[in-house]
C-alpha cells in the first residue's frame, strides 16, 4: 500500500475500504480514518467513519466488506456510531509500537527493523521517560509538516523485549508526521552510546529537526490503537 490516504496513483487503504463500501451500498462514498498512516507502516487498530442513509446491519455489513476486500485487509469489527463522531477529531488517545529485531531474517522482515550494534537499554530507558508529559515535539516532525501546533501530551512510552525483538509502545492524545520514527531513531543513538539520556530533553527545548536522530523506516511502526 501507498498508505492510507487516497493517492492520484497506486493503491491505498482508504481507496480500498472506499471502493467496497460503494460498491455494497450503490452510492460513491467518503470514508474518514483517524490515523493517515504512511507507505509501509501498518495499522492492527485503524479507526475510520463514513456516512449514509442505508439501514444495512452492521453485522452484515462487516461480512460483506470482509468478503470484498483484498487478504490485507481485514474489518475487526462494525458498530453505529453517533452522529456527531468523526473518527479523527473525536480521538482522545492513539497508540503506537515500533519493532526492533537484534537478528536478521528473511521471513517477517517487513514488520520490523534489522538493528545489529549493541544498545544499552537501561539509556534508552532513561531517555524514554523524558518524553512524558506535554512538551513541544517540533524536533521530531518531519520538517515540512503543516500544522497548527507541535504540542503532544504523552501518556505513556516504553521499551520491552520479546526475545530477540524490542518493542517500542508510545501513546498520546495526538501525533506529527514521523514522530514516532524520529523518536526511535533518536533513542537508538542514545543506546549506541553516541549522545547521553539527557539529548531528548535538549531536544524538546531546542525544536530544531536537525539536530534530533534520522527517520527509522516505516515497516517497523504499528498504529495498535485509538481510544474515544
Amino acid at each position: 500500500f501507498l498508505g492510507w490516504q487516497i493517492q492520484k496513483a497506486g493503491r491505498t487503504v482508504q481507496g480500498e475500504v472506499e471502493r467496497v463500501l460503494s460498491q455494497m451500498l450503490k452510492e460513491p462514498v467518503r470514508v474518514v480514518g483517524a490515523g493517515r498512516t504512511d507507505a509501509g507502516v501498518h495499522a492492527l487498530g485503524q479507526v475510520a467513519h463514513f456516512r449514509t442513509e442505508h439501514t444495512i446491519p452492521v453485522v452484515g455489513l462487516q461480512r460483506g466488506m470482509n468478503a470484498l476486500l483484498p487478504d490485507d485487509v481485514v474489518v475487526t469489527e462494525a458498530e453505529e456510531a453517533p452522529a456527531d463522531f468523526h473518527a479523527r477529531f473525536s480521538a482522545r488517545r492513539r497508540s503506537y509500537r515500533y519493532v526492533v529485531t537484534r537478528r536478521r531474517r528473511a521471513i517477517g522482515r517487513q514488520y520490523a527493523y534489522y538493528w545489529d550494534d549493541p544498545l544499552d537499554l537501561r539509556a534508552i530507558r532513561e531517555a524514554t521517560s523524558l518524553l512524558l508529559g506535554e512538551h513541544d515535539f517540533r524536533a521530531f516532525c518531519h520538517a515540512g509538516a503543516e500544522v497548527n501546533h507541535f504540542r503532544c501530551n504523552v501518556y505513556r512510552a516504553e521499551w520491552f523485549e520479546k526475545g530477540d525483538e524490542l518493542h517500542f509502545e508510545i501513546s498520546a492524545n495526538r501525533f506529527l508526521h514521523n514522530m514516532v520514527r524520529i523518536l526511535v531513531g533518536t533513542l537508538l543513538e542514545i543506546g549506541r552510546g553516541k549522545q547521553k539520556p539527557e539529548w531528548v530533553s535538549e531536544l524538546l527545548q531546542s525544536g530544531e529537526r536537525t539536530r534530533a536522530g534520522r527517520t527509522v523506516p516505516a515497516h517497523g511502526l504499528f498504529l495498535l490503537s485509538v481510544e474515544y
